[in-house]
């Protein structure tokens, strides 16, 4: 019998893609994290699952962390209310940690800052048979991130057509191949993660950028359960000094003010790109344009509490 805290070896949960769950630690009953060995990123990776209600074959929910790839306590564990939001509902919720800077694609080669990238083909190909196999999924699956996993979601849906039902992006910017996008993914690339996106998808001039551009092909999406938000970027309700995360610093609102305007007005113009786009091409989807809220954790829990029985519905279905 597993007890709250126990660090177990796994050696039975190996899946036909060739990754492995090698180790697993019971936080509690309903928090459990893996040790996924992925033979395409050559390494292995943290994950954190809240196990579906009920303990019968369950649909999954992916959640992707930002540009951070949840570390220093940037994850949808830390910063949000997933479990106790999830803890009566028929869900497995799958948390993947790492990934800063890499927007969860394959990239072309490694690179000498970043290391091996190869997170399209560890979420959409080794990923999912494991979790299946381990809490008995129902191969149903929605996905959602936030900020740069805004738009991950997006291309891990054209990288596996088949895999999502349901989509979820919060402060994401779905371009990446016209001079804004590719400013956007160098500044989230290089200029925070110190990574090199020749390395990812070559030059500009590289097919790559448009062939992993969600704005130039919304029509592949068409038929998912589709919803996308964002804020205005001007200062909203958690945008105090005694928000959440905030806790009386002054140094910390005027970095979610400061730093958090600028991002959040620069995905919300990516955001009415994309919703002028979906219509245009006759692809339904759900927007959420709120007046207020910078680029910060507080609205990205608000909005996945909104998304959720959209989500939910398409899980059923």
């Amino acid at each position: 019998m597993v007890t709250v805290g126990q660090f177990v070896p796994a050696t039975v949960s190996a899946a036909p893609t060739g990754a492995t769950i090698v180790a697993e630690r019971v936080q509690s009953p309903r928090e459990i994290d893996l040790s996924v060995k992925s033979r395409s990123m050559r390494t292995t990776v943290p994950v954190k699952v809240i196990p579906a209600r009920g303990g019968a074959a369950a649909p999954t929910l992916y959640l992707l962390n930002g540009a951070a790839g949840g570390e220093g306590g940037s994850s949808w564990f830390d910063r949000t209310d997933i479990r106790t939001f999830f803890a009566d509902e028929n869900v497995n919720v799958v948390v993947p940690m790492g990934g800063a800077a890499s927007y969860f694609t394959d990239w072309y080669r490694p690179d000498p800052k970043l290391g091996v990238q190869k997170w399209a083909t560890f979420l959409t190909d080794e990923l999912p048979a494991v979790i299946d196999r381990r809490f008995d999924g129902t191969g149903r699956n929605a996905i959602a991130g936030i900020s740069m996993a805004g738009t991950s979601v997006f291309q891990l849906s054209l990288h596996a057509p088949r895999l999502y039902r349901a989509l979820g992006s919060f402060s994401g910017c779905a371009q990446t191949s016209d001079p804004m996008g590719q400013a956007v993914v160098r500044m989230v690339v290089e200029g925070r993660g110190g990574g090199n996106t020749l390395n990812m998808w070559g030059p500009p001039s590289d097919p790559a950028w448009q062939a992993n551009d969600p704005y130039l092909h919304v029509d592949e999406f068409r038929g998912k359960s589709i919803y996308v938000s964002n804020g205005s970027g001007s200062p909203g309700r958690y945008d105090t000094i005694d928000g959440p995360g905030i806790d009386g610093s002054g140094s910390k609102l005027f970095d979610q003010i400061a730093v958090g305007a600028v991002i959040e007005t620069a995905t919300a113009e990516c955001t009415r790109n994309l919703q002028q786009r979906m219509r245009e091409r006759g692809v339904p989807a759900t927007f959420h344009l709120y007046g207020g809220g910078t680029h910060a954790w507080p609205y990205w829990q608000d909005e996945l509490h909104r998304a959720w029985p959209q989500f939910r519905a398409a899980l059923r279905s």
